[in-house]
């Protein structure tokens, strides 16, 4: 396999892993922070390293938008161009491509689409898609798929994955083998067991560096997701990694690591950054709130972010009600750091077998609930 993956350990259906690329190593459970055009908005990349992330995310839609694949190819490849040396995972584009609605139109060989920004028209399809990830150089290639949509009827579910598993066979062999870069199969199939079970063999058999679970978190439900993760993810090989897509609040990362996930990407931590929204062992808090308007105290007393070390909750909703650039750096840099705590926390209780216990201490601190507001001076 061109991609290295070591299973170090595992405490119950959980995993502690190495994963090897072409620009360095990433243990897992990872978190990928989102950087979809090339930034992980409101954070240097040295800064995103600081929070221990050893990986990020960029996007095939949006980087071949703008600047342009052919572009950042000339221009060294995108860890060049975002001065990002750690590894990349590129998601496809599907997502967003299939977002576009009224923009787009889908056949059989691919996808053709306006751009949102300039109207422009453009054409995606398996092949493409690859071409675009590996000119953008990322060390993990997502297999280009159709996003089924929620809800949606099971026949309709099944028309979508089958189309996707066509397109994931034309991707691999598409796909240039070179050492330490990799492809991962999407698997889809909505909340049906049985196509998602389809879907997982059909990849097998296919033959890919690592298995992503696309199509949850759409609106489902932690439940059923968690559902969904029970039925599918012994179907896939234990040998490779396994990525669930678009996920997710803490509570959903902790649940699917318990379940056998290794890597996963969302954009709450950076989107609530700059939303005033922070996530913290006591639960989330909006930093916008006149309760914080007073007080004294960091966001988290055990977070060791430059927000929780340095600045009051009273400076940063200050920042906030004041629109400064500097609330949303601060919030973005506290979220990733807590995210990453939360992975290194995870990573280390399946490492001494402790996975339960630590799971159960973090889901009463959540239950707590934040802090009592500082009492006011008169």
């Amino acid at each position: 396999m061109s991609l290295g993956f070591d299973l170090l350990g595992t405490d119950g259906l959980a995993r502690r892993g190495r994963l090897t690329t072409a620009h360095g190593t990433v243990e897992t459970p990872a978190f990928m922070p989102v950087g979809t055009a090339g930034t992980v908005k409101a954070m240097l990349p040295q800064s995103v390293a600081e929070t221990g992330a050893e990986i990020v995310l960029g996007n095939t839609f949006h980087l071949m938008l703008r600047p342009g694949a052919e572009r950042v190819a000339a221009l060294g490849g995108l860890h060049k161009f975002m001065n990002w040396p750690h590894p990349i995972l590129t998601d496809s584009g599907g997502f967003q491509v299939m977002s576009l609605a009224e923009l787009r139109k889908l056949d059989a060989d691919g996808v053709t689409f306006r751009s949102p920004s300039d109207g422009s028209q453009h054409r995606l399809t398996p092949e493409r898609s690859i071409e675009i990830q590996h000119l953008l150089d990322a060390d993990i290639t997502m297999s280009f798929d159709e996003c089924t949509t929620w809800p949606v009827e099971e026949e309709a579910a099944a028309q979508s994955m089958r189309l996707s598993m066509k397109w994931a066979e034309r991707g691999r062999r598409a796909f240039r083998d070179r050492r330490g870069y990799g492809l991962f199969g999407i698997v889809q199939g909505s909340v049906y067991p049985a196509l998602r079970a389809e879907s997982a063999q059909s990849l097998t058999d296919i033959g890919f560096d690592g298995y992503a679970i696309g199509g949850l978190a759409v609106g489902e439900g932690q439940e059923m997701m968690f559902t969904t993760l029970d039925t599918t993810v012994p179907q896939l090989p234990s040998d490779r990694p396994r990525y669930l897509m678009g996920v997710g609040r803490p509570a959903d990362i902790v649940g699917a690591v318990r379940r056998g996930i290794d890597m996963f990407d969302c954009v709450l931590p950076t989107r609530g950054g700059r939303t005033a929204q922070a996530f913290a062992r006591r639960g989330e808090l909006n930093l916008r709130n006149a309760r914080h308007r007073d007080d004294p105290r960091p966001i988290d007393e055990q977070c060791a972010c430059p927000a929780c070390l340095n600045h009051s909750r009273a400076y940063l909703h200050h920042l906030i009600r004041s629109e400064e650039i500097l609330g949303a750096m601060l919030l973005t840099w506290h979220n990733l750091q807590y995210y990453q705590d939360i992975m290194r926390g995870l990573r280390g209780a399946i490492e001494s077998r402790s996975l339960e216990l630590w799971i159960a201490g973090f889901e009463a601190e959540q239950a707590l609930g934040d802090i009592a507001p500082c009492p006011t001076k008169p």
